[in-house]
């Protein structure tokens, strides 16, 4: 049940970041004005726009092609996710430095510090289950200890 939990969450949460990745390509401009928190932070550059879109689309396939392929799962997760947690620090750095008020936290939260949280929770969650049925294997494979003399 977590397992299929898991991958349905970052088949979603990939196409989500597919989707906007799509979006930051197609419409930068329009982009920029639709989410909440951008324009406040520097005037508008279509080339910064769609370079980070790229990412965003490369985020995407690799959650949807790690939730429909379990094994390359951890690597396809890890880079995405050291992204996604990177960028919400950053965040928070801004707002810890002035650069932007505390409000920015709640604005921001939706598109930046939920789906780091959402990677994270995917990614270690996928690690304790692949750790799990590693460690019982090799308990199932282990020999088991004779029986002691009475």
């Amino acid at each position: 049940m977590v397992k299929q939990l898991i991958t349905v969450i970052a088949f979603i949460l990939g196409l989500a970041l597919f989707a906007n990745g799509m979006f930051m390509l197609v419409a930068p401009e329009t982009w920029y004005w639709t989410v909440p928190g951008v324009p406040v932070r520097g005037s508008f550059n279509q080339h910064f726009v769609r370079d980070i879109g790229i990412q965003y689309l490369l985020m995407g396939v690799a959650f949807a092609y790690g939730a429909l392929n379990a094994r390359p799962r951890l690597l396809l997760w890890a880079l995405p996710t050291t992204w996604l947690v990177g960028h919400a620090i950053f965040h928070v750095l801004e707002v810890a430095t002035g650069l932007c008020g505390p409000e920015y936290l709640l604005v921001d939260f939706a598109g930046v510090t939920l789906p780091a949280l959402i990677s994270l929770g995917l990614f270690y969650g996928h690690y304790r289950m692949q750790r799990g049925a590693s460690q019982a294997v090799s308990h199932a494979a282990a020999p088991s200890a004779p029986p002691k003399p009475k």
